[in-house]
């Protein structure tokens, strides 16, 4: 019985975590695999070594551990980078998802429709543009909801840490979304 309501637990968890856990991948890799990857990962290392923990619990530590992967993501790929500059080696541009490019039934009028994705788009390359830090700081608070000492742990640094990368996130966000609004 305890077993079953584990695993209802964390089914529940992960459901409610997973799109927004992607986006975050997404925005970091810019790649719709590797994002994926990563989330899948995150999700298994947390299930693995997590489950018996509360449920108050899970959402710091998932995102920690996404939060690592990402990390070590970036520092694989910065280092296959150098190799293959050194190498001589070409980089592959990244493909566009030929998917994204279909419209949304739901959108209901073309013009905001249209808007709303460019504002989305702007709002993407904004954040992809800021430093790992600050980025990761306003997705934890901003759009996970997560309060700071949950935001703290999940990045491992001190509280203070997170109020200040979410506030140099937040002014760099409003200079370059400002004529958006």
């Amino acid at each position: 019985m305890a077993a079953e309501n584990t695993n209802a637990k964390l089914d529940a968890f992960l459901a409610q975590v997973e799109r927004r856990a992607y986006r975050m991948a997404f925005l970091a890799t810019r790649q719709r695999d590797d994002a994926l990857d990563l989330v899948q990962d995150a999700m298994c290392a947390l299930v693995r070594h997590y489950a018996d923990r509360s449920a108050a619990e899970l959402k710091p530590l998932f995102y920690r551990i996404l939060n690592a992967r990402i990390v070590d993501w970036s520092r694989r790929r910065k280092v296959r980078s150098l190799w293959m500059r050194v190498l001589g080696a070409r980089h592959e541009e990244d493909q566009d998802d030929p998917l994204e490019a279909i419209a949304d039934p739901a959108a209901t009028n073309p013009e905001s429709a249209t808007g709303n994705e460019r504002a989305m788009a702007t709002l993407e390359r904004a954040l992809r543009d800021l430093p790992v830090r600050q980025r990761q700081a306003f997705l934890l608070r901003i759009w996970e909801g997560l309060d700071v000492s949950e935001t703290a742990r999940a990045m491992e640094c001190s509280e203070g840490s997170v109020k200040t990368h979410l506030s140099r996130a937040v002014h760099a966000l409003r200079e370059i979304l400002e004529e958006h609004v």
